[in-house]
């Protein structure tokens, strides 16, 4: 059974909550600064960014490298599919993107670059990581770095289309 410090290694855990807050922010804390944070369309297309790619490297690399059962099976699906599904087709209908600038997708990679480092250096101290593409220790430092970068462009190429996409939206 995983241990909460495990679960909070994953990017999909982590990114699941943050739209969580994200949703939850916008509903009850209006007023904060938290509430205005996440009430931004640079935000909430980031996090749109973030949560797609959670769905696209798990079903399409990571998909079958497990075979969970039972609830660990519905948990699986809710976090690497419906729920990436949900906050992509509430991103389409409901968030802003009058707003949205290319020059914003620079500032939405700092959210995988910090992951990408603190699992590093997790792994680095523990000798664990949560994802087989970033694993030092089974498949070196130059294939991680090669991974990670690859990972990091595909964010960014994905953050340009979400912008491009919700500026043609606006204009239609």
């Amino acid at each position: 059974m995983p241990t909460l410090k495990i679960l909070l290694s994953f990017f999909t855990v982590l990114t699941n909550l943050g739209v969580a807050i994200c949703l939850a922010a916008q509903l009850l804390l209006k007023q904060t600064a938290l509430g205005v944070f996440f009430s931004k369309s640079s935000t909430q297309t980031a996090i749109a960014v973030y949560i797609f790619l959670v769905a696209l490297v798990y079903n399409v690399a990571l998909r079958g490298l497990d075979q969970p059962q039972g609830w660990h099976s519905l948990s699986n699906e809710l976090l690497h599919v419906i729920n990436p599904l949900l906050f992509v087709i509430y991103w389409i209908a409901f968030v802003d993107k009058a707003k949205l600038e290319y020059k914003q997708t620079i500032g939405w990679l700092v959210y995988p670059l910090l992951y990408v480092i603190f699992i590093v250096i997790r792994g680095y101290l523990i000798r664990q990581y949560p994802y087989p593409f970033i694993n030092v220790v089974k498949i070196g430092y130059p294939k991680a770095i090669l991974n990670t970068t690859i990972i990091l462009v595909v964010f960014w190429i994905l953050s340009l289309i979400f912008v491009f996409a919700g500026k043609k939206t606006v204009k239609a």
